[in-house]
């Protein structure tokens, strides 16, 4: 995923140094080319043969430093560097950057770097909040750095308070959104549904479906990746939050009817992906309820077709997609959705399909439009995703 993509991960001295190693290991996996620097007391946390072993390139610490093939290092490492994450970020480091000091290889190298430059403030509560420190953060924002905003919580000195450094799952979700995709969302807005509605009985129970909402999260997260403005609107999901996605929480189909109705003038593409009930309970006082041999018995009634109302409304170049579960004839049952509900794509998947589905990590999809069928082999939902974004832009 990351194959030629040469990134430099910053450490200062922070006891939370010790997460740059999940970090840099995690980005091993994805096939970059990860290069270490460490300030001297960041080496009073983890020894820097860690992240040599782990990476299979020197750890740079000593800017005089002779034991390495003849060039000026921070600067041909600033040159052929992707990304620059610094993280660790101590607020003496944070200080010396908003300054401009280059006194050691880490500073020198990172202001030497043209390429996206990202904070990640790791201290004490009230260090961090001190506001020569907000100072320098602003400083650093100036200058085009991206800042990662510290988590709240029981610090390693004792206090509790914001200064805690990021999951490394977060840090790395940073470094993905700069360099997995080119930005040819960029300034455009995308209305994303996912996951699956709650429709109430009674106070008690409930009627739901098996969806999981990771088709519709992997298509939120690409489209941010690929710079794109995100509203995600999603039904009861267990799984994290993409990041970088401003999400709207709904429960029943007629919240998300509701959602989506205040939200799609605003959006250049939108996805229908929410696995949403076509009938839902009658209110429970007008609720038919029998018990007869155990037998409940319910009066339903139809809900808001959602996919239908964007398409009949939808303006003037605006792109609508919308996906279909199908277990028969699924490219005929596809193509006559296409025309009902006046979308310019349908992505159909079927339950018979091994490796596709609800609550899979992997997918099976056929990609309809007006003049085109194209089904696509099984892979994971993100890289679907990315097929699915590759079409809708390529008919725009």
């Amino acid at each position: 995923m990351l194959k030629d993509k040469n990134i430099v991960l910053a450490v200062t001295g922070s006891i939370a140094a010790y997460k740059m190693a999940n970090v840099a290991s995690a980005l091993v996996k994805q096939h970059a080319n990860v290069t270490v620097m460490m300030t001297k007391n960041a080496t009073n946390f983890i020894n820097p043969i860690t992240f040599e072993t782990l990476t299979g390139n020197k750890c740079l610490v000593d800017t005089f430093d002779r034991n390495f093939q003849y060039s000026v290092e921070h600067i041909s490492l600033a040159n052929s560097a992707d990304v620059v994450l610094i993280a660790p970020a101590t607020a003496n480091v944070i200080a010396k950057l908003a300054c401009g000091l280059a006194d050691d290889m880490l500073t020198t190298t990172v202001l030497a770097c043209k390429c996206k430059k990202i904070v990640s403030p790791a201290m004490n509560t009230n260090m961090f909040e001190n506001p020569i420190t907000q100072d320098n953060i602003e400083k650093l924002k100036h200058y085009g750095f991206e800042i990662i905003e510290p988590d709240s919580g029981r610090l390693a000195c004792g206090d509790v308070g914001a200064g805690k450094l990021p999951a490394e799952d977060v840090l790395l979700s940073y470094i993905y959104k700069e360099v997995l995709y080119r930005k040819d969302l960029a300034g455009k807005k995308v209305l994303i549904t996912a996951g699956p509605t709650v429709e109430s009985i009674d106070p008690v129970r409930f009627i739901s479906n098996h969806s999981t909402g990771k088709m519709g999260y992997a298509l939120a997260r690409v489209c941010a990746y690929r710079g794109a403005d995100v509203e995600l609107v999603s039904g009861r999901c267990a799984i994290p939050k993409p990041s970088f996605v401003n999400v709207t929480d709904v429960l029943s189909a007629e919240d998300m009817f509701e959602a989506v109705k205040d939200r799609y003038k605003q959006a250049d593409i939108v996805i229908m992906a929410a696995a949403v009930a076509d009938y839902t309970p009658e209110t429970v006082a007008d609720n038919k309820i029998k018990k007869k041999e155990g037998d409940l018995s319910l009066s339903f009634k139809r809900t808001k077709d959602i996919l239908s109302f964007v398409g009949e409304n939808k303006s003037p170049g605006q792109f609508v997609c919308g996906f279909a579960m199908e277990t028969e004839d699924l490219v005929d049952n596809a193509k006559g959705k296409l025309t009902r509900k006046n979308a310019d794509m349908i992505v159909a998947n079927s339950l018979r399909d091994k490796g596709a589905g609800f609550a899979t990590d992997t997918n099976i999809v056929t990609i309809i439009t007006k003049d085109d069928v194209k089904k696509l082999e099984i892979m994971s939902k993100d890289d679907i995703s990315v097929r699915i974004i590759d079409e809708i832009i390529s008919r725009m």
